[in-house]
């Protein structure tokens, strides 16, 4: 059975992906989707900000009188490109420090480790916030941002596999001919180590739009770009809440929990493919765990089966 007839075999990763790409959709043809222009300025009446949802506004407006729909349908487009680009990155980087910690050894790959102890102690989100506030805003610096700090748990994977990877067999009759460091890393050991790292970009997908929500929401996302992230801090600041305006709230909030869901069943289930030894039926038996807990007690003999043993 090959790999992909296996993730189609796994519901939770079919119906992570149908919701991923019903999202995939959205952001690629959102102009003919979303009905209005979100970064259109438009002429509004009173009665026209925070709007409850009818048949031309199906989610109603803000307090613009914009419609936040199509916000919506275009924050898709933000919030993908940051999870994207910005796993890319961390994938680039984690991947690179944990081949090389990992094969090497010796004094590189102490200070490589330590480093990534190091990022892994600091807490992400505070030490995110310092440096947009330096840098600046914007979607560039976002995406560098979150991929900057978010490839400690890529580099700390790879480097265990390359560990036990580089001392199989074929990895020392292929030192023992002369192949090069950089020949064996690229050719031999990184295919090896390339499924794990697919899985564990699905995952950093999710982590990164996350991040990317929590700075639009601080106030530190991108001030040209409608983002679901954005979307929640206006409404917050805007007095959403106290209008009792649902329809500006829990829209954005839902879509982000709809990708985050999305991403972390396709990554659950490629890493179920890649790693079988973290499958659940490897992971957890009921009548085991029952019995650790609550002696069982031994099976009762039935008089035919007493009567067998006797003769």
């Amino acid at each position: 059975m090959t790999s992909v007839q296996e993730f189609i075999r796994k519901p939770q990763a079919l119906i992570g992906t149908i919701m991923l790409m019903i999202v995939l959709v959205a952001a690629v043809f959102a102009p003919l989707i979303a009905p209005y222009d979100p970064y259109q300025r438009l002429r509004v009446q009173p009665t026209d900000l925070f709007a409850p949802p009818d048949a031309q506004h199906l989610l109603g407006r803000d307090d613009a009188g914009k419609d936040i729909w199509s916000q919506l349908i275009y924050g898709a487009r933000v919030s993908l490109i940051v999870g994207f680009a910005a796993s890319l990155v961390s994938m680039g980087i984690g991947t690179s420090v944990g081949l090389i910690s990992g094969y090497f050894g010796g004094t590189i790959g102490n200070l490589l480790m330590r480093l990534v102890d190091f990022l892994m102690v600091v807490p992400d989100l505070p030490l995110m916030l310092v440096i947009i506030a330096v840098w600046g805003r914007g979607l560039f610096n976002i995406i560098l941002v979150i991929g900057l700090l978010g490839w400690t748990y890529t580099a700390r994977l790879v480097r265990s596999q390359t560990l036990s990877i580089k001392e199989r067999q074929f990895i020392l009759r292929t030192k023992s001919i002369g192949a090069s460091n950089a020949r064996i890393i690229l050719r031999h050991i990184l295919p090896q180590v390339l499924p794990l790292i697919v899985a564990q970009a699905v995952l950093d997908i999710s982590a990164s739009i996350l991040a990317e929500s929590s700075l639009s929401f601080l106030g530190l996302g991108d001030p040209n770009l409608v983002s679901w992230g954005s979307m929640l801090n206006f409404a917050m600041d805007r007095g959403a809440v106290s209008r009792q305006a649902w329809w500006f709230l829990l829209p954005p909030g839902f879509a982000i929990l709809w990708v985050t869901l999305a991403l972390i069943l396709i990554g659950n289930g490629l890493e179920e493919i890649v790693n079988p030894r973290i499958r659940s039926h490897h992971l957890f038996d009921a009548r085991r765990m029952v019995s650790l807990i609550i002696p069982l007690p031994p099976p009762v003999e039935r008089p035919q089966d007493m009567s067998r043993n006797n003769t």
